[in-house]
């Protein structure tokens, strides 16, 4: 009976026992609840625009860059941000974040990584302060969209000389090769044109680049064809002599050529035929042979042409008779050979009576008497014998000099 009653005592302290431990912790989920509650009501919303997606957060960071820690996002100072990192957070505030993508810049040779948030090329460049000209060659339009390990490569055009034939002008090009530029600006070279340097070669600032323009055409042109000169012996002309009895014509032929012209200019001329459209006609000469022979033996004065005249001095009483302007010559005088039109050798034989006659008045090997000089052979002639003139053969200067220039009457004997 006693146990019992001591059964009975325990149970309302167990029992008051468990109601203690549930108030304890009824009240720390109270507390809990309230806490989170608390801590949810203090959150501030924010509405954060990010790489373009608009979303509502709430959050308790004191700074901007406190929410992106909390979002586990890492900030780079080329992203764009608004505003900056460091600025408060307040409630209904609103946060933009773009965040910069990475580029390769290529500008002819040299390569640079830039990190950017503009949207297309063109915003692009125009932040990186690259003007591009209507020449340069851009690896994407202006229009193309900034993606993340985009490569953007830029040719730059340079200045540069142009000849085309006669035409010379400014080009702009990058550096290409000439044959490329020539098909960009649809400049077409015919069969035998070239350029200087090759097709091949490329551009640089400053270059000079020739077109030659080659021409090939055909010219035929008539040209007179020379005649030979043929020459007989005539033992009836003296010798010396000489008389056309045919003249020489000259014949026509036409020939064909092949001319390079280079930038409108000959540069060479190749025969491909000829033809003869006339004949030439040979000039025959006759050639005198006779040969006339003078003598004058010392002390007389004689002139022996086949045969031996009168040694007398004394004027003729026959012959044809005329008045002739006379000068006087020697073997020695300048110019001279001593050798007569007839072949007679005057330094061998100083005493002979030669005069030097025009032909066609006097004809030579003539015999003729001289007023004042005797008998004598025409037998040389000279430049300066024209007509009704004689030059007389005397042996030395001074008596060529003594004879002067004077009118004397001459008979040509028979």
């Amino acid at each position: 009976m006693k146990t019992n009653k001591n059964m009975k005592n325990l149970f309302p302290k167990s029992m008051s026992k468990k109601n203690w431990v549930y108030s304890l912790v009824t009240i720390a989920v109270f507390i809990l609840v309230i806490s989170v509650l608390f801590h949810e009501v203090t959150k501030k919303t924010i509405a954060l625009s990010l790489n373009g997606e608009d979303q509502l957060i709430r959050t308790h960071a004191s700074t901007v860059e406190d929410i992106f820690t909390d979002l586990e996002l890492d900030l780079n100072t080329q992203d764009y941000l608004y505003p900056s990192g460091d600025s408060p957070v307040f409630h209904d505030m609103k946060v933009r974040w773009e965040p910069a993508k990475q580029v390769s810049l290529i500008i002819g040779e040299d390569t640079q990584e830039v990190m950017t948030t503009a949207k297309d090329v063109g915003e692009f460049l125009r932040k990186e302060k690259i003007e591009v000209g209507e020449q340069d060659n851009l690896s994407h339009d202006l229009q193309a969209e900034i993606k993340e390990n985009m490569v953007i490569s830029l040719e730059q055009a340079f200045a540069w000389t142009l000849v085309d034939g006669t035409t010379q002008q400014e080009a702009w090009s990058t550096s290409i090769t000439v044959a490329d530029f020539l098909k960009q600006q649809d400049i077409k070279l015919n069969k035998d044109d070239r350029t200087e340097p090759g097709l091949d070669t490329k551009l640089a600032e400053g270059a000079t680049v020739k077109i030659v323009r080659v021409e090939k055409v055909t010219d035929v042109l008539e040209e007179p064809k020379d005649f030979a000169v043929e020459s007989r012996k005539d033992n009836d002309l003296a010798e010396g002599t000489e008389q056309v009895i045919q003249k020489g014509e000259k014949g026509l032929i036409e020939k064909t050529y092949e001319v390079v012209k280079e930038n409108g200019k000959e540069v060479s001329r190749e025969l491909k035929s000829e033809k003869t459209l006339k004949e030439s006609r040979n000039e025959v000469v006759a050639v005198g042979t006779k040969v006339y022979v003078a003598q004058v033996s010392r002390g007389q004065q004689s002139t022996q042409a086949s045969q031996t005249s009168n040694t007398s001095s004394a004027e003729p009483s026959g012959g044809k008779e005329m008045y002739v302007t006379s000068t006087a010559y020697t073997a020695y005088c300048n110019g001279c050979s001593g050798i007569t039109a007839t072949g007679i050798n005057l330094k061998a034989n100083p005493n002979l009576k030669v005069i030097a006659v025009d032909p066609s008045v006097i004809p030579l090997g003539s015999k003729v008497y001289v007023e004042g000089y005797g008998y004598a052979v025409a037998g040389d002639t000279g430049g300066a014998i024209k007509g009704n003139k004689i030059d007389v053969f005397l042996p030395t200067k001074e008596a060529a000099y003594s004879w002067g220039n004077k009118q004397v009457k001459i008979k040509i004997l028979p």
